[in-house]
């Protein structure tokens, strides 16, 4: 794989996320490959989990006890599979779980315009693999693994359904007033905020045409986002509340909301002008940025401890040395550099899932080969829980991951 075929997979793996990529992304791929070449990561080993029937006691380094019932995924604190990738079998560790991954590929229609479309793999809670499904546009899982919530093909969808992921039926339909292309659960899974658009975000046009430096052109995204705003759904009730945001001029195609670590705010990510998101209350009104979430950045997938503590931040490499930043949540100042290329999830107040690459081919096309890690605060502990990013028959492309609580 040369540099043009590797910034073209890590342009469209980011173009897949919940988020937009910065303005600069892809210059900043390359910079930080051509930094990356030849530094070294401490070794891995994969930790050994303790099965306990019932619930598991995990006495946490901050004092006091996590007590995790065995739910879905098992008792054992740490469920790796570091010869997995895709992976096929359960992963997880502390509280949060691989709920379910996706790929993506760009499928051009006769008159020159395309669709991005999405192949999910779900975790199944009776047989703790993940199931292959291409029947949706979107599916995101809800905390405790259960359940999912999915829009049909053609979006914006008129409504939402619940997939019992054991059955792989959907129990319910709840219909939205406006056209919904994006969802995601709020911390406790009672609600979920759909963002809405007047046209299908994931659309590619042939008039956006766009050369990913392989010589060959694709249709690509419009330029100016149809987002029209976000519903509040709960979903028990299924009643949902729909509020219009204009604010648009500063985001992509697709720039979905999803919830703050509190549940009682949304928020969704800007491209460039120095605000790294935009926030609303629940009844639609702008908010401020909530103190322990000013030094989130959107583009940084983990967020916020649970304790609300440490917030993940980004590259902070340097030389032959690969790592990443956790910093103080209220203050933005470093707290420990990790070894690590990017912070993805919490699994406790002191661990974090991560992606990571090859330590001893960590430059050049290396960077890009890249597995799920554990990593801890304080610590050069290293524990892979996947194998190395790659494509497969049933998944073609590099795969991206969703976790949620177990």
């Amino acid at each position: 794989m040369n540099v043009d075929d590797m910034l073209k997979d890590a342009l469209r793996e980011q173009a897949d996320g919940v988020g937009p990529a910065p303005a600069d992304f892809a210059d900043r791929v390359l910079s930080v490959r051509r930094k990356r070449r030849g530094r070294t990561v401490v070794g891995a080993a994969v930790a050994a989990a303790a099965v306990v029937a019932g619930a598991l006691v995990v006495p946490q380094i901050g004092g006091g006890e996590d007590v995790r019932p065995a739910g879905v995924t098992g008792s054992a604190d740490v469920i790796a599979h570091p010869r997995q990738s895709p992976p096929r079998d359960v992963i997880a560790a502390g509280r949060t779980a691989l709920a379910s991954f996706s790929t993506s590929k760009e499928v051009v229609f006769k008159n020159g315009d395309g669709q991005r479309v999405r192949t999910y793999g779900v975790l199944d809670p009776t047989t703790k693999r993940y199931r292959r499904t291409t029947d949706w546009s979107w599916l995101t899982v809800a905390p405790g693994l259960r359940t999912a919530a999915v829009l049909e093909k053609k979006v914006p969808a008129e409504r939402i359904g619940l997939l019992d992921l054991a059955t792989n039926k959907v129990t319910r339909w709840i219909p939205v007033e406006e056209g919904v292309a994006g969802l995601a659960y709020s911390p406790d899974g009672s609600k979920l905020v759909a963002t809405t658009y007047a046209k299908d975000p994931d659309a590619l046009y042939k008039r956006n045409k766009v050369d990913y430096g392989d010589g060959k052109t694709m249709p690509g995204a419009d330029f100016e986002s149809s987002r029209t705003g976000f519903a509040v759904v709960d979903v028990k009730s299924g009643r949902s509340d729909w509020h219009e945001v204009t604010e648009n001029e500063d985001t992509n195609a697709r720039q979905d909301f999803a919830f703050d670590s509190t549940g009682t705010l949304v928020h969704a990510g800007v491209m460039t002008g120095g605000v790294p998101e935009q926030y609303f209350d629940l009844q639609g009104r702008k908010a401020a940025v909530p103190a322990n979430e000013r030094f989130a950045q959107w583009f940084v997938q983990a967020g916020l401890s649970p304790d609300g503590k440490h917030v993940a931040g980004d590259f902070a490499g340097s030389g032959k040395t690969i790592a990443v930043a956790v910093n103080d949540a209220r203050t933005g100042k470093l707290v420990d550099k990790l070894p690590a290329q990017q912070l993805l999830a919490w699994a406790d107040d002191k661990r974090l899932i991560a992606w990571g690459c090859d330590p001893e081919k960590c430059g050049g096309k290396g960077e890009f080969r890249n597995q799920l890690l554990l990593v801890t605060i304080g610590s050069d502990k290293v524990v892979q829980l996947s194998d190395f990013r790659k494509a497969s028959a049933d998944y073609p492309g590099r795969w991206s991951p969703e976790f949620t609580t177990r």
